[in-house]
């Protein structure tokens, strides 16, 4: 993880005041002054933080809102689906369970198309019961239909909130969009930030004006039952309304770099220009591998890094532009599809299949699960392993003794 704002493409050469700031406090200041007008949620570790903070705003009056306390994730969820539909700017956030427990209402969200925005703050499923950081919870729902944004630290945390906004409410978009950030990693982590001017954030993002909404006087069905003659239109549209917002997504960045100063796009080369190895990753993990990728560079390697920003839409087209001239690449996955290959690793190779230019080596490792450290001796073993021989699905950094399976355990 990184927080140098000195880094080519974050200040642009513009000044800010920068403020000291706790992940989590950081993003409840940056959705307060996106001005939702409804934000409902329900306490889980590591994301308690960040509703902590709007909660204390709008009790102080600093934030005119309507924060509803609820019982539970799915009525979090159910609130803001019921005020977005009526055409009022939303926010929740939750992690792991909590995010599985809104999944119900989040499917139901993204095929309402209603423009809520939330937060996942990225932790462990159970069981075993973890509350340390993987990305299982959220890659776990990129079927959903929910644009996923993946941020490295809190500088990427605080601006993809803004985007998100901006995007899920075009009304040629109308869907749900989930900004993702590794749980105490991000969520409790202290980095000195660029935040965002209020007149800033009212010039990149105008007040919502719904496309449509529930209003008595001109009635409308939202959710409606839909019979076999039309439940898979709207499948379709949703799949086509992804495939549109990888068009028209580069104008929405380079307007936020002409109102912050700091770049964004689907991905990001990290010392891609002749490298012969490349990890492709998302997250904070990016910043430790950027660090061992400048080490290894000093000694003449040539390695870089593949960060993935969006991983919904999945944006192909530019992942295959800089990867097809790659000869050995390493997918480091944080999550897992049980039974089968590790989820990023397969949409690479699912990718790269058929393609006149690609890599010779595409190996899958997994690391990072309920929280294990990814050192960079972690990533220099990656490094090492990328040979002409494919791997799939490596785990990095078991513990040997814990290695028995229950068929091998003694009784």
């Amino acid at each position: 993880m990184r927080g140098d704002l000195s880094e080519a493409g974050y200040n642009n050469g513009k000044t800010r005041m920068r403020a000291f700031r706790e992940g989590s406090q950081a993003i409840a200041e940056v959705v307060s002054l996106c001005k939702p007008g409804v934000i409902s949620a329900y306490p889980i570790t590591p994301q308690t933080h960040i509703v902590e903070g709007l909660a204390q705003l709008v009790a102080d009056g600093k934030l005119n809102s309507q924060f509803v306390n609820v019982e539970s994730e799915h009525s979090a969820a159910s609130v803001v689906l019921g005020a977005s539909a009526t055409g009022v700017r939303v926010y929740t956030a939750t992690s792991s369970q909590g995010l599985f427990l809104m999944a119900e209402v989040l499917f139901n969200i993204a095929g309402m198309r209603l423009p809520v925005v939330l937060t996942c703050a990225n932790r462990a499923i159970s069981a075993p019961i973890s509350i340390w950081n993987d990305q299982q919870d959220s890659v776990s729902l990129r079927d959903s239909g929910l644009i996923q944004f993946y941020a490295e630290n809190n500088q990427e945390a605080v601006d993809w909130h803004l985007i998100a906004y901006r995007l899920a409410e075009d009304k040629n978009v109308m869907l749900a969009a989930m900004v993702c950030i590794d749980g105490y990693l991000l969520t409790h982590g202290i980095e000195i930030l660029d935040m965002p001017e209020q007149k800033e954030i009212d010039r990149f993002l105008p007040p919502y004006q719904p496309a449509y909404k529930l209003d008595v006087e001109y009635p409308l069905t939202l959710g409606f039952l839909a019979d076999p003659d039309y439940y898979m239109e709207t499948r379709f549209a949703i799949q086509e309304t992804h495939k549109e917002i990888l068009k028209f997504m580069p104008q929405l960045f380079a307007d936020f770099s002409s109102t912050f100063g700091r770049n964004y796009n689907f991905v990001e080369k990290y010392r891609l220009e002749d490298a012969e190895k490349v990890i492709v990753a998302m997250g904070s993990v990016c910043g430790t591998i950027k660090d061992v990728v400048d080490e290894l560079r000093k000694k003449g390697k040539k390695v870089g890094l593949l960060k993935i920003w969006v991983l919904r839409p999945f944006p192909y087209q530019d992942i295959y532009n800089a990867l097809k001239g790659i000869l050995k690449i390493a997918v480091l996955d944080r999550a897992l599809s049980l039974g089968s290959f590790a989820p990023l690793a397969s949409e690479l190779r699912a990718l790269f299949f058929g393609k006149k230019k690609t890599p010779k080596v595409i190996s899958s490792f997994v690391a990072g699960l309920g929280g294990r450290d990814i050192s960079k001796e972690s990533i220099k073993q990656i490094f090492r392993q990328l040979n002409q021989k494919e791997i799939s699905g490596k785990f990095i950094d078991l513990k040997p003794e814990l290695l028995q399976t229950p068929l091998e355990t003694k009784t």
